[in-house]
């Protein structure tokens, strides 16, 4: 009996290391993908804005339809649904007479549950679900430890996996699949489509175009045209242009690019060209996406709660208008603003960026971290659920922190990080910004002073 086998593409949007794609065509099954947009992931948040904004809207498109382009090029297609997805896939199912239904797992507990749920619903229709790892370095199984005995801290984490841990295969690229037929017709999804005003895209500077082409190209480019990564450690902390760092962060949250592939591309680059400190620390960094992934499966909806997965019961404040100064970066601290400005106007930050914001809304302000995880997730381009939700919770004193009381000197940062004020003055003064006399929102020392004693009387 033939195979009619659906792909269900969510964080995976590549041909390239596609264990699902790669199985399905390996069974001599008919093959066909569906990307689902679901309604939810782009309405309106309780604090006031959208849980996808602009910047990561326009990149899921042009992701989708580079997808969709792949799939026809090796003789499939890609199938664009609206809706909740435990009803679109279903639907689609016994429209196309699906026999299986493949997808990459995830592992976040919504998206847990969702697979849970769609598992059901197929088994009720005698459709067999299959799940793959292939968004970590690291496969589940291969780990050195059981799930719930993934360490708190990653630098146990890491010496653990990197003494013990196999790291997962690149699965070969499929070059030719052999299509469902089927009478839908082409979608074509846009901004506005999706419910984007003209005023919501107005101004905004579109750095990063999706796709994997696109992902590809930037691989490339990094790592071989230009052997940016051989210095990679010691210019990740700068600030602006796009090749201080990798910029791979949008293409992996989206996985268009998967980390395997850039393991594979690092370790060949280090036997033919050069090894190093940077080599080494771009893998440092893919380890640290695999350890939120691995402790977001492990504590689950802790991530998403105030206290965090260390039940630190802290005082926050509900400061809206403090809030939305530090959000329209109009907190009268220079570096702070600079660094908010620019993710408003490009969906982009630089990690160094990110953890000062970070620090300065939970310890100086005082507000509730999940407000800051909540705006990064409309915000960033790259957002990516369990790196995001995992570093908000580590740096707000909530999550995977060694330290009791971690506060970044923002002052001392810009200092360091912006001696000369180029990237201040580069956003900064566009707006007029040192010609409007802002005042700092709350005095730093004080704040911190503050912060420290609310978070020790929430250790008892």
């Amino acid at each position: 009996m033939q195979q009619n086998i659906l792909v269900y593409f969510r964080n995976d949007l590549r041909l390239h290391d596609h264990e699902p794609l790669y199985t399905a065509d390996l069974a001599g099954a008919k093959v066909i993908g569906v990307y689902n947009f679901n309604p939810l992931h782009f309405s309106s948040h309780h604090l006031g804005f959208r849980k996808t904004g602009v910047f990561r809207a326009q990149f899921l498109i042009e992701c989708v339809n580079d997808l969709r382009n792949k799939l026809q090029s090796v003789g499939s297609d890609l199938i664009i649904t609206h809706g909740n997805p435990l009803y679109t896939i279903p639907d689609l199912c016994k429209k196309l007479r699906i026999t299986k239904v493949y997808a990459h797992a995830e592992h976040a507990p919504e998206e847990r549950m969702e697979e849970l749920a769609l598992e059901k619903l197929l088994y009720s229709e005698k459709i067999d679900f299959k799940l793959f790892q292939g968004n970590t370095l690291i496969q589940v199984s291969a780990l050195p430890f059981g799930i719930h005995q993934t360490p708190l801290l990653f630098t146990d984490f890491r010496k653990a996996v990197e003494k013990k841990a196999e790291y997962r295969n690149v699965f070969p690229e499929v070059k030719a699949l052999r299509n469902i037929e089927h009478h839908f017709l082409p979608e074509t999804y846009t901004l506005e489509r999706l419910g984007f005003t003209a005023e919501e895209i107005e101004g905004k500077l579109f750095l990063y175009k999706g796709g994997e082409k696109e992902a590809l190209k930037r691989l490339h480019y990094y790592i071989w045209e230009t052997e940016l990564v051989a210095s990679y450690k010691e210019t990740r902390n700068h600030l602006l242009g796009m090749d201080f760092s990798s910029h791979f962060s949008p293409w992996l949250a989206a996985g268009c690019l998967s980390p395997s592939l850039i393991l594979s591309e690092v370790r060949a680059f280090e036997l033919t060209r050069i090894k190093n400190d940077s080599t080494y620390w771009l893998i440092f960094e893919l380890l640290w996406r695999d350890f939120f992934r691995f402790s977001m499966l492990r504590y689950g909806a802790s991530y998403f709660k105030t206290e965090g997965i260390r039940q630190q019961f802290i005082n926050w404040s509900d400061n809206d208008i403090l809030f939305n100064k530090w959000l329209n970066g109009e907190t009268g601290y220079p570096f702070i603003d600079a660094n908010m400005k620019e993710l408003k106007l490009t969906g982009f930050m630089s990690n160094r960026g990110r953890q000062n914001v970070a620090s300065f809304l939970c310890k100086n302000l005082g507000i509730n971290w999940l407000w800051g995880a909540a705006w990064f997730e409309s915000a960033l381009v790259d957002y990516d659920v369990c790196s995001n939700y995992g570093n908000w919770a580590y740096l707000a004193g909530v999550g995977n922190d060694a330290r009791l009381f971690r506060y970044f000197n923002i002052e001392k940062q810009a200092d360091t990080y912006d001696k000369d004020e180029t990237f201040r003055k580069h956003w900064l003064e566009k707006d007029g910004y040192y010609d409007t006399g802002i005042k700092p929102v709350v005095d730093f020392e004080e704040s911190i002073k503050l912060a420290e004693k609310k978070y020790m009387e929430s250790l008892g």
